[in-house]
């Protein structure tokens, strides 16, 4: 099999999104591209409050400033080329060229960074919770994949945050 073009990645902040969300959500049952996702679960909502290690916090301005300055440091670094990225107050879009490496480790390298330079920055607190476990990491394999995946970050978001 071929190499991916790009990857179209997607993380969200810790107990901002769960299961049961109206936006809808995948888990291990609603995960194949293209299936419905999970309908909505008040028993699954309440049951995963009540798991949470911490309160659920919104990205502010400051704190998505990092996001993204650390996420292009970190693009540049590793010679990953940014298509395009939007991180919003509960989650981040990030569609990256394909850089040699799967999609899961440049997730986890995305997280461990920002992570770091959250703290460092003191916007959350060395035992704070701060993304969700995982995320969505969808391969790209032509160029009509990556422009709708570029546009829906880009175009499909809402207002600017910024």
């Amino acid at each position: 099999m071929s190499e991916p073009l790009a990857f179209f990645l997607t993380w969200t902040r810790y107990g901002t999104w769960l299961h049961r969300d109206e936006r809808g959500s995948v888990d291990d049952d609603h995960r194949v591209c293209g299936s419905p996702f999970k309908s909505q679960d008040t028993q699954r909502e309440r049951d995963e409050s009540r798991r949470l290690r911490n309160p659920p916090v919104a990205l502010d301005a400051a704190a998505r400033q990092i996001v993204h300055a650390t996420i292009v440091a970190h693009c540049a670094y590793r010679r990953w080329v940014i298509l395009a990225l939007n991180v919003r107050s509960n989650h981040v879009h990030l569609v990256v060229e394909y850089g040699g490496v799967p999609p899961e480790t440049m997730l986890a390298q995305f997280k461990a960074w920002t992570t770091r330079r959250l703290r460092e920055a003191r916007l959350f607190g060395p035992g704070a919770v701060i993304w969700t476990h995982h995320g969505s990491t969808r391969y790209l394999w032509n160029r009509e994949g990556i422009k709708a995946a570029v546009e829906y970050v880009t175009d499909a978001q809402g207002v600017d945050l910024s």
